[in-house]
């Protein structure tokens, strides 16, 4: 498994989740108290991650925060920017992504606020942000994120800890590598042996509250690198309708929460009782359990390796490379 990029980028995050958490702390030194609201955006996976990202940064600081796709914020920019005082946060693994770079620009050009940008590469986009957190160590050689992904959520949520001013948090946060690193010794042969089951063609990912965007995002890991049927839903949203899709040949994964896990483990009970495979992340009491002792509101990116072995080994078992999706590459260049 070592001869694909992806493989290896998976096993190694947890390095760039420490370099995520230094370097952010070096380099945030806005408050929450400046702004009246925050955006958050991005494009494909990143634009899932300012998703979970807003999520966060609302619940600690109380202000509000949402989610823009980089083309509507371009496109579109009468529905989401208002004369309220915007800190904007952009967030691409390049750097180069069109949609984002634009939308930037055209955000400064307009006056309407300062740009926090959250990256891998030292590209024109950190050189056109306020502050710019730049993770090194989350660069890839495959197309699909993984590593870049978790480092720069990492990022995303010790930058909302900070602008909460809740250090106890960004403390606790350290523990996080060391968390992931278990994970993925303990738990990789579960990742493989439900992703090379080809009598699965079938994959739903359930996440409430600050975990839906993660699970939109290991949803498109899933149709990127195995080009399997592959859907996310909030946890109660998924009885109103898409459970019609529930047979024996579907895997539905549910991120656990701790303060609605009463509710959210019926969902996944009854989806077993109509003959999915179900698996429950979380904290505890789990087939995959964290025993982190991290703060629920900071542990999200614990989520995401095992899940991402699991499209892994489910791509390498159908003949693909996990490297190369089909009909994608790493950086989307547009003319606009």
């Amino acid at each position: 498994m070592e001869t694909y990029h992806t493989y290896s980028e998976i096993k190694s995050q947890t390095h760039a989740w420490a370099q995520a958490l230094d370097v952010t702390s070096a380099s945030t030194l806005l408050k929450a108290g400046d702004y009246d609201q925050i955006i958050f955006t991005g494009c494909g996976s990143t634009y899932y991650l300012s998703l979970s990202a807003a999520a966060i940064y609302q619940e600690l600081t109380g202000r509000t925060a949402r989610a823009v796709p980089g083309g509507e914020l371009l496109l579109n920019p009468q529905i989401s920017l208002t004369d309220k005082k915007t800190l904007l946060v952009a967030v691409s693994r390049s750097g180069t992504t069109t949609e984002t770079v634009k939308a930037v620009e055209k955000f400064k050009a307009e006056k309407r606020g300062e740009v926090v940008s959250i990256s891998n590469y030292d590209e024109v986009l950190s050189r056109l942000a306020d502050v710019s957190i730049m993770i090194l160590k989350g660069q890839e050689e495959s197309v699909a994120q993984t590593r870049s992904f978790a480092s720069m959520f990492v990022a995303a949520t010790a930058f909302a800890s900070i602008m909460a001013e809740r250090h106890d948090l960004l403390s606790t946060m350290e523990g996080l590598p060391e968390v992931g690193e278990r994970l993925m010794m303990k738990y990789e042969s579960f990742a493989r042996e439900v992703g090379e089951n080809q009598d699965f063609d079938r994959f739903y990912f359930l996440g409430s509250g600050i975990r839906y965007g993660l699970a939109c995002e290991v949803n498109l890991k899933m149709k990127e690198m195995t080009l399997t049927h592959s859907e996310p839903f909030h946890f109660l949203e998924f009885r109103h309708g898409p459970m019609s899709m529930v047979n024996e040949n579907a895997v539905v994964v549910g991120m656990l929460s701790d303060a609605n896990r009463i509710q959210e483990a019926k969902v996944l009970s009854e989806m077993k009782t109509l003959g999915a495979r179900v698996a429950g992340i979380g904290e505890s009491d789990a087939d995959v359990e964290f025993a982190s002792g991290i703060h629920e509101s900071v542990r999200g990116v614990l989520y995401l390796p095992v899940l991402q072995l699991m499209a892994f080994y489910r791509s390498v078992a159908k003949g693909l490379n996990p490297d190369r999706p089909n009909n994608l590459t790493a950086v989307i260049k547009l003319d606009l």
